[in-house]
């Protein structure tokens, strides 16, 4: 089919309105404040997600295919400068070149329309399109399918994919977790095939040391994990994975509840033969917002769901949002008598929990969320802040007709507290039609920004953002 269309209106809830693509790359510094940036906002916005030029079947189209696309905003000295860039991996290239499509997405993998992958060419686009980590002054987008994508800054020009001197040999989590106590990156890749599980430790210095297989018992969509400063935890919920289901005419990735939730407790160097199960109550995690030690005890906070749609990417006909938006959820679970104490912390759905990377893998007071519409997939009204301490939860809503991605936490320079910093986040007002990116004192979500920025062009919702910090 042709190009899709910027822009245009889809029947396809994932191409249509500000989730339609945008194909002109840009590079301002001309936007209109409202508000004051502040001088101690110093560092790199960035936030990616799917983009696509070329889909094989705009009905059929799912989300998590389309092409890397990131757009970031660089603060200094109270300027902001815009710039965004197509992750430009080799399946992109190829696609470019021919002027269609070549690969046909997750949804169409069966349909029998004749292969257009070039001989010798990737099976699959490594799309780069989910998330970011940055570690040893590495900028990598990332797809949990394939390598990470080395990105330079402030180019956002793809320098492409690694996989560690050939010791990368499994797929790489959308969620790696970096300690920067220690300096250490932990990550793993899941697969359909056994072993299902494979975790690694990168160095301080970006030498991956470690790789260990994790055995569960069955293919599964492990999207996130968490790591203390001790342990790794690996989430073996009932998302399951099934190319017989799919060739059957079912889904790839169903919800199965019948195989139950567990934790996994593995010490940050062991091996499948330290991890520890843990039986919890069935449900979902798709994102974590951070684990630590405490005691004999480790201490998981994340959104939990009772069910989940990723098929559909929530939009299937009949499907209950209460259901499978999460709520942020407390595990406790103690390694010396067994046993897990669970609990719901706040009753505001919510998703894309983030914390201050500076403290990941520690003891965290405040975690960060984007505040789910109950009307709608996908969508984020607001942002968040629990308090561990008190139990509240404080919130900032958009406004009508007005929807946001993630906010990232960015501290200041020379902050002195872990919620010493700002929520940084990109909101397009829908009757407006008008992107903004927000700055928000993280110290005081309701009073609003502190400054808007006012975008000179459109910024569809994507996916995960990142900070990187200047000093």
């Amino acid at each position: 089919m042709p190009q899709i269309q910027a822009g245009e209106p889809s029947p396809n809830f994932f191409l249509d309105g500000n989730f339609s693509p945008v194909f002109e790359e840009r590079d301002t510094d001309e936007m209109e404040v409202i508000g004051e940036i502040p001088d101690d906002l110093q560092g790199h916005f960035l936030r990616v997600g799917p983009n696509p030029v070329y889909v094989f079947s705009e009905a059929a189209y799912h989300t998590f295919d389309g092409d890397g696309m990131i757009h970031a905003i660089e603060f200094s000295e109270g300027k902001a400068r815009y710039r965004n860039r197509f992750i430009r991996n080799e399946g992109f290239e190829l696609e470019q070149a021919r002027g269609d499509w070549v690969y046909k997405g997750m949804n169409s993998l069966m349909d029998p329309a004749p292969s257009r992958v070039p001989e010798g060419a990737p099976n699959s686009k490594n799309l780069a399109n989910t998330a970011f980590a940055y570690h040893n002054n590495t900028l990598y987008a990332l797809h949990e399918p394939s390598q990470p994508t080395v990105i330079d800054l402030p180019s956002l020009s793809t320098v492409g994919p690694t996989d560690f001197n050939g010791k990368l040999e499994h797929p790489f989590t959308a969620h790696p977790k970096i300690d920067k106590q220690s300096g250490e990156m932990m990550t793993y890749g899941y697969s359909f095939q056994a072993p299902f599980v494979r975790y690694s430790v990168i160095d301080k210095e970006g030498e991956l040391v470690h790789t260990t297989p994790i055995t569960i018992p069955r293919s599964i969509f492990m999207h996130d994990f968490a790591v203390t400063e001790k342990y790794t935890l690996f989430l073996d919920f009932p998302i399951t994975l099934d190319i017989g289901r799919a060739i059957s005419g079912g889904p790839a990735v169903d919800f199965e509840p019948q195989y139950g939730s567990r934790i996994g407790v593995m010490p940050r160097y062991g091996t499948d033969a330290d991890v520890r199960w843990f039986d919890v109550e069935t449900g979902v995690v798709i994102h974590t917002a951070n684990a630590w030690d405490d005691g004999d005890e480790v201490v998981l906070l994340a959104s939990r769901s009772n069910t989940a749609d990723i098929a559909g990417a929530g939009t299937s006909e009949g499907n209950n949002l209460q259901e499978n938006q999460g709520r942020l959820h407390e595990w406790r679970i103690n390694l010396a008598t067994g046993s897990v104490v669970e609990r719901s912390v706040s009753e505001t759905p919510c998703d894309f929990t983030r914390v201050n990377d500076d403290f990941a893998c520690h003891k965290t007071r405040f975690v960060y969320a984007g505040i789910f519409n109950t009307e709608r997939a996908f969508t984020f009204d607001g942002v968040m802040k629990y308090d561990g301490e008190t139990g509240a939860t404080v919130e900032f809503r958009y406004g009508p007709d007005r929807h946001g991605g993630e906010a990232v936490f960015a501290p200041k320079r020379g902050g002195t507290s872990e919620d010493d910093g700002y929520l940084v986040c990109f909101v397009h007002d829908e009757a407006a039609h008008q992107s903004e990116c927000l700055i928000i004192d993280a110290q005081n979500l309701t009073a609003g920004p502190v400054a808007t920025l006012i975008m000179p062009f459109r910024v569809p919702y994507g996916f995960h953002a990142g900070w990187v910090g200047t000093h």
